[in-house]
């Protein structure tokens, strides 16, 4: 952890302080966080209240925050752990698989007034909907977010040479399921 990254963190977990310091947090955080969220959730607004459950979970447990990893990643894996629980309990309540969520929220991304895809766009996230979850997160992180593999194996808990097998594998999918459009 870097040197503002350690006085953040101690202001956050600073009774006087922490308000003014998770206004800072936000304002460094929400863009990033929210597109992670995005990323997984595809629509605005599950992406919004997924969003704020990670920053109210951030809040609540950033006194047991140990500093053995970048905050950043500490807080990417919440906002990641949410979106998958939110699509799994989703697929829950409706009494349907995973997959079959994917592919319904696939078939809403084109009536999403919030997605700004073109049909390129829109076939590359049909795609991704087609991968396993591990290479779709992988994937959405390299490619969408730019993370470097030891960002994202932080974020993960996966090695980085495995990191990079997912990858590969998920471009090739992605290449096939392109192809074969």
């Amino acid at each position: 952890m870097n040197s503002s990254e350690e006085k953040l963190v101690l202001r956050l977990q600073d009774p006087e302080s922490r308000d003014t310091a998770f206004r800072e947090l936000l304002e460094l955080y929400q863009e990033r966080l929210y597109w992670q969220c995005r990323n997984i959730v595809k629509n605005h607004e599950d992406a919004d209240d997924v969003l704020q459950n990670t920053f109210i979970k951030i809040f609540r447990n950033i006194g047991k925050f140990k500093g053995e990893s970048q905050l950043f990643s500490w807080m990417y894996r919440i906002a990641t752990n949410e979106a998958i629980t939110f699509l799994n309990n989703r697929a829950k309540k409706q009494k349907i698989s995973s997959d079959e969520l994917q592919q319904q929220i696939i078939d809403n991304l084109e009536n999403d007034v919030y997605f700004e895809g073109d049909e390129i766009q829109l076939k590359l996230q049909k795609a991704i909907a087609t991968l396993p979850e591990k290479q779709q997160q992988v994937f959405n992180m390299k490619y969408f977010q730019e993370l470097k593999y030891k960002e994202i194996s932080d974020i993960l808990g996966t090695s980085e040479g495995a990191l990079k097998a997912s990858y590969h594998h998920a471009t090739k999918k992605i290449e096939e399921f392109l192809k074969n459009l």
